[in-house]
């Protein structure tokens, strides 16, 4: 009878075995690095207070559902100083954006108009997105000063606009250069020197050339019209997308074994899960590691060697990488399954 005991358990342990095996145990671990946005030029810290780590992981401004608002904590209080000579300057992977005389990213937010101006991020959202103030600002070298403008906010105070469009600074941003706040929530993004969004001027290269034909892309990845395929992305090599070429990443505070999404509530305003597909329409994968996740709210999702996949909504453009490595947390995948490495 013991042997017999001893047999069932063992055969118990192996099953369990066998079926961790099937989702990627080898690849647990989480990175905590920091954001990858590394500083263009000078790298020294802007003005006091800018350390202060408001929101979440997710990228959004706090816990509630809009993106645009923060909790109350963490102020960015005494970060709304003049702006001084507004400049331009490269930072990677979101292009030339425009910056105060700090070198502070300055931003734009969706939700505003341009056309009268007028500015949305009011209370707790101010205290993430402070708002620049409209004296002492001046344009220097590749920005056209007519485009410089004021807006009287709700509490009377003259708040700087660019093309119409109301100026902020983001909380986060630490050090000069820095473009933490670019795609948060999918409504905040840098400030191009003519009023839009930088990224999409620099996404415009990237569209071009992705358009140049889906039969041509389809040959590249490995099968025209698939689902899901590999891409050949310049820094990060190649990486997983969907059918309209768009990045999918997957979360450090996911789990593959068992399979859950720890990306709930305010975080699915920034990242969409991936919805299924099928396996015969998988290029440049094996089938077995495609299958699905159901989500607490019943709907399903894309899953890589049982990992759940996600689209960033900060990807305006096909082929855009602006998530991976977001919060230290978010990375493009390969065809395995694995993440990309931060560095690419």
């Amino acid at each position: 009878m013991k042997n017999k005991r001893r047999g069932m358990a063992a055969g118990s342990v192996a099953a369990v075995i066998m079926l961790a095996a099937g989702c990627g145990l080898g690849d647990s671990s989480a990175s905590k690095n920091a954001n990858s946005v590394q500083p263009a030029g000078d790298s020294k810290a802007i003005g006091s207070g800018y350390g202060a780590e408001y929101g979440s992981a997710y990228g959004s401004g706090g816990s509630g559902a809009d993106p645009s608002a923060g909790s109350g904590s963490g102020s960015a209080a005494g970060k709304t100083g003049p702006a001084g000579q507004l400049a331009v300057r490269d930072i990677p992977d979101v292009g030339s954006v425009v910056t105060d005389n700090a070198g502070a990213t300055l931003y734009r937010f969706d939700k505003d108009t341009p056309k009268p101006p007028k500015s949305a991020c009011e209370g707790d959202c101010a205290e993430v997105w402070p708002a620049v103030p409209a004296a002492d600002a001046s344009a220097s070298e590749g920005i056209d000063a007519s485009l410089l403008g004021e807006v009287v906010r709700a509490d009377g105070s003259k708040q700087l606009t660019l093309a119409g469009w109301p100026v902020y600074r983001y909380a986060k941003d630490t050090q000069a250069g820095d473009a933490k706040g670019e795609g948060v929530g999918g409504t905040w993004h840098a400030l191009a020197a003519d009023g839009k969004k930088a990224i999409d001027q620099k996404g415009g290269a990237q569209k071009d050339s992705a358009q140049k034909g889906g039969e041509e892309q389809g040959d590249k990845t490995g099968k025209a019209g698939a689902e899901l395929s590999l891409t050949a992305n310049e820094k990060l090599g190649k990486i997983l997308v969907d059918a309209k070429g768009r990045t999918l990443y997957r979360f450090d505070k996911d789990s593959a074994w068992p399979m859950k999404s720890a990306c709930v509530g305010a975080c699915l305003d920034t990242w969409k899960p991936a919805a299924p597909v099928d396996k015969a329409k998988a290029s440049g994968i094996p089938a077995g590691l495609v299958g699905s996740l159901k989500r607490p709210d019943g709907t399903e999702q894309l899953t890589i060697d049982c990992w759940p996949v996600y689209l960033f909504t900060g990807d305006t453009e096909p082929g855009q990488t602006n998530g991976h490595n977001k919060q230290g947390l978010w990375f493009a995948v390969t065809a395995g399954g694995k993440k990309v490495p931060a560095g690419g």
